[in-house]
């Protein structure tokens, strides 16, 4: 049996050896060992250095950034600073393989952002109005050029409207929009269902923002992307709650920027803001390690003291796995803080200054609305006119402090409603007017139309050229039509008409092949064009309001009422059920009432005057303690992720909010030139401190001849230092002409500008004033040396720089570079830096021509036409008022500049108020600053205080 079984085996075996299939057998278990002892030896014996080779290959660094540094006023109040904050940051670790899996769970992250109230950040220049309509979001055209050009991928703005149309410079926001969405694939999205998802603009905005911003980082794909910031613990959460669905998606903790006081400091602190494109290669000098995402100082100190604000970068070195989660962190360097910068700015006196300021121009505005509809004549003298009520209440809505597109919303009030609905019948009539007119055989010249009519006809002409529809570099100016339409003898059908075949009009706008459309085809085109343009203009629609307030079919009285309607007065039901009644006259004692209290402000109004600037140096050290420009804005809705909408209401905002009216607006100074005319006179000895020269009103020596401010009156016999108190024209024009008069007697003006602007010169007037923000370049006046000495010619500068020329006089001639800066400190409050403000010049000219000068000035104070508006301050100060008139149909602009005490100056204050009326007003801004500082008012006083009387001293000047 035994036998039997071990010759069966043996048969067995000799078939199997015999046959293919044992070959193969045998070749496959040495393959399996061979893999098996390959295992082993991979995980068993050298399984740790494998794993370290593969980690190597997924180890990223990302970059930390530091936080920004404090800035401090000069006595330590914080000014600026940073707050905790969440950011929602994405990371492409490759997870989402299709375009629609990571367009999904973008739109998811969307919705959930948009549940909370919280924006999107992004680059994407477009957004949509109330009406879901798309619009660019860029403060210019060519800033909307540049965008466009960004967005096609091109270097320049020149490739824009090439020959093959791949890249049209006018493609429309909403075309822009549709593009990229068609470029990212929000086109084809569906749901997990596999059914079309159906975008708004504004959910395929939001989306192209994200694809846009992830975009930038597409070689640094595990560098997170800021998606939104200053996010809140809710937002945190539900996206916490929702993370399984929101691969990538990370909240991180971070800082934002704040401001306290905002509106007082702007002008100066400035704001931060995503690094901009040009700015890059010049911080890159500064520091290596600046990139296009960094947040960075974009104006004021915020700017200029970027490098030291800006905290130092560390890095994070981690092992993330194939979906971007980080498994370790390999090593850490830690980011340090940036410095802290203190301001030579003291906090409360600017405080003080902005309010004085706000108050005086209420004031002013109080005392000048009138309820009359033609109150001036031709004749009306710069200082005396007033303010029809009706211009004010138009205001409301030019100026936007009314929103008119509430009125046609769903919970409008009846009185917008109303307001909506006389809109709407006076548009249709005033669209039917345009379109006969313009389609008319026999349309009517410019000049002989309607007041109303002829602005709508303007209107559609300014409309036109900003669209670049009419080509401004294509007119021929000197042409009969150009000039028959300046001169109004023309009709704009004519005009546009003529434009067409003369190539001035753009007329590939329009659809359809252009080459063999005929010109009536076109203009047709062009008329359909402008209907639809102006139906839906909102700039347009409150233009119509400008004409109904004026022939009475919107009131006042509905204006106040729309007022409370939309918060922008607190409600009080007494005011608002008298307005109800419908009395005209309570309506306008109303509004008085509000613009004195400030509850309707100035700048809200932008009417003449609605802004001002005012400075406060330190005359021994050069330091600026207070500058002032009103209006200012809320930089905090500037800073970290911007709000366009508000920014662009500060860019269309008439009391220009955004230019600083202490360091950029320049105007001719008028009479507070005349303390340099008189030290150049002195000190090249064409006049001396004995001279007499007679005042008969008018000085006839020059054609055509100067008259004194106080003609048809005359001073009579004045010498130096009674000239400067009485401001007399004659003298100064005299002195200016012996300025001019060589030693032989020969007239030169050359010799008079010379020298004129040697002494203005040596005060510092030649260059800007050292100030660490922005500033505009002075200028001396190079014509007309009798008018220039008496600032007039073509003088201009700013107020920070009339600040430094009367310090100069009163430290008796150290000519500082201004600054606003005092120490920089690092965040444990060690000095890294004292800034001590330079020492330019020193103006070297005789005592006794100090002592003229000086003394003249203080006598303005205490002897001349000013004295009755500082009698109830308690410091003896010298000054000097100044008036000049640039618009005989606007009041003229109003500066005063001095220094405290007269004894031993330790202060200088400066006022301008463009088209101020009267320097009067600048002087009792300037008395109300120094009362403060001298402890007269206290800042509690200035707070609670409401619009200032306006003085009825008239200064001669």
């Amino acid at each position: 049996m035994i036998r039997d079984f071990k010759d069966f085996l043996g048969e067995f075996f000799e078939k199997i050896k015999s046959s293919r299939l044992f070959i193969l057998s045998v070749i496959y278990a040495f393959m399996v060992f061979i893999l098996g002892s390959k295992l082993f030896t991979m995980q068993m014996v050298n399984g740790k250095e494998a794993q370290e080779e593969y980690v190597q290959k997924i180890k990223k660094t990302v970059t930390t950034t530091g936080a920004r540094g404090n800035i401090y006023d000069r006595n330590g109040n914080l000014l600026a600073y940073n707050k905790l904050s969440y950011t929602v940051t994405i990371t492409d670790g490759g997870y989402y393989k299709k375009p629609n899996d990571k367009n999904n769970m973008y739109y998811r992250l969307i919705q959930i952002l948009r549940k909370h109230d919280q924006k999107i950040d992004g680059d994407f220049l477009v957004a949509v109005n109330e009406n879901g309509e798309a619009y660019y979001t860029t403060k210019s055209d060519s800033a909307r050029l540049r965008f466009i050009a960004d967005m096609y991928g091109l270097k320049s703005t020149d490739e824009l409207d090439d020959k093959a149309g791949k890249y049209p410079a006018n493609i429309t926001a909403q075309e822009m929009i549709d593009k990229k969405a068609k470029t990212y694939g929000l086109d084809k999205m569906k749901d997990a269902s596999g059914n079309p998802i159906e975008l708004t603009n504004q959910d395929k905005i939001d989306l192209i923002n994200v694809r846009y911003e992830m975009g930038k980082k597409l070689y640094r794909r595990f560098e997170p992307t800021v998606i939104a910031t200053n996010v809140s613990e809710e937002t945190k959460i539900d996206i916490m709650e929702n993370a399984a669905s929101l691969i990538g998606v990370d909240v991180e903790n971070d800082t934002y920027r704040v401001y306290n006081d905002a509106v007082y400091f702007s002008d100066i602190i400035g704001y931060t803001g995503k690094m901009p494109d040009d700015k890059l290669d010049e911080l890159l000098k500064e520091r290596p390690d600046y990139t296009l995402n960094d947040i960075v100082g974009r104006t004021g100190i915020e700017e200029s003291m970027e490098s030291t604000l800006q905290g130092s970068k560390g890095s994070k070195t981690m092992i993330v796995d194939n979906v971007g989660r980080i498994m370790q962190t390999i090593s850490e360097v830690e980011s340090s803080a940036g410095n802290d910068v203190y301001l030579t700015i003291d906090k409360n006196l600017q405080i003080a200054t902005y309010r004085l300021v706000e108050q005086q121009l209420a004031g002013i505005l109080a005392s000048k609305i009138v309820n009359a509809d033609n109150p001036n004549s031709e004749g009306t003298d710069s200082t005396q006119r007033l303010i029809p009520v009706k211009d004010a209440y138009y205001q409301l809505i030019g100026n936007n402090v009314l929103d008119i597109t509430r009125f046609s919303k769903e919970g409008a009030s009846a009185t917008e409603q109303g307001l909506n609905a006389k809109l709407n019948a006076q548009k249709d009539a005033i669209l039917v007017a345009i379109n006969n007119e313009l389609t008319s055989g026999a349309p009517t010249v410019v000049n002989a139309l309607p007041e109303d009519t002829k602005a709508y006809m303007n209107y559609i002409h300014t409309a036109l050229s900003k669209k670049n529809i009419i080509k401004k570099d294509s007119i021929d100016t000197k042409s009969e039509v150009y000039q028959a339409w300046k001169n109004e003898t023309t009709t704009l059908r004519d005009y546009l008409f003529i434009g067409i075949s003369s190539g001035y009009i753009d007329t590939t706008i329009f659809s359809g092949d252009t080459n063999y459309s005929s010109a009536e085809d076109i203009y047709t085109k062009l008329v359909e064009y402008i209907g639809n343009m102006l139906r839906e203009d909102p700039e347009f629609d409150k233009l119509i309001y400008k004409y109904l307030i004026k022939n009475n079919v919107v009131t006042g009285r509905e204006l106040c009422l729309a007022l409370f309607d939309q918060g922008i007065l607190n409600m009080d039901d007494n005011a608002y059920a008298q307005l109800m009644s419908g009395n005209e006259g309570f309506a306008f004692n109303f509004f008085i009432d509000k613009v004195s209290r400030i509850e309707i402000t100035p700048a809200q109004l932008a009417l003449d005057p609605c802004s001002a600037g005012a400075v406060v140096t330190d005359v021994n050290t050069g330091e600026v303690r207070a500058l002032v420009s009103y209006p200012g804005y809320d930089n905090n809705r500037l800073a970290n992720s911007m709000d366009v909408a508000y920014f662009n209401k500060l860019l269309e905002d008439e009391s220009l909010p955004l230019y600083n009216n202490a360091t950029q607006t320049k105007k001719a100074p008028g009479s507070t030139f005349k303390p340099i005319t008189a030290i150049a006179g002195l000190e090249e000895h064409v006049i001396n401190p004995n001279d007499i020269i007679v005042c008969n009103g008018i000085y006839d020596a020059i054609n055509p001849a100067i008259k004194c401010w106080i003609y048809p009156g005359s001073h009579g016999s004045e010498n130096v230092v009674k000239a400067i108190q009485d401001s007399c024209n004659v003298y100064f024009a005299e002195t200016g002409h012996r300025l001019s008069t060589d030693a032989s007697g020969e007239y030169s003006a050359e010799l008079g500008i010379e020298r004129l602007r040697k002494y203005a010169s040596m005060f510092g007037l030649d260059h800007k004033s050292g100030v660490e923000i922005v500033e505009n370049d002075p200028q001396i006046s190079d014509i007309n040396p009798e008018q220039s000495s008496l600032g007039q010619g073509n003088h201009s500068f700013a107020n920070i720089q009339l600040a430094r020329y009367v310090s100069t006089i009163a430290n008796q001639g150290t000519l500082f570079e201004l600054s606003l800066l005092d120490k920089v400190c690092d965040r444990y409050g060690n000095l890294v830096k004292d800034y001590t403000p330079e020492a330019k010049n020193h103006v070297d000219i005789s005592p006794e021509t100090w002592a003229n000068v000086k003394e003249g000035m203080n006598r303005v104070i205490k002897e001349g036409s000013a004295r009755r508006v500082f009698t109830d301050l308690n410091v003896n100060i010298a000054g000097k008022t100044g008036t000049a008139q640039e618009s005989k149909t606007r009041a003229n602009h109003a500066f005063f500049i001095s220094f405290a005490p007269f004894e031993s100056p330790e202060i200088a204050v400066t006022v301008n108020i463009p088209y101020g009326y009267s320097s009067t007003n600048a002087a009792v801004i300037a008395k109300n600053i120094y009362k403060y500082y001298y402890n007269q008012i206290s800042l509690d006083y200035i707070l609670n205080n409401s619009a200032l009387d306006v003085s009825d001293v008239k200064i001669g000047d």
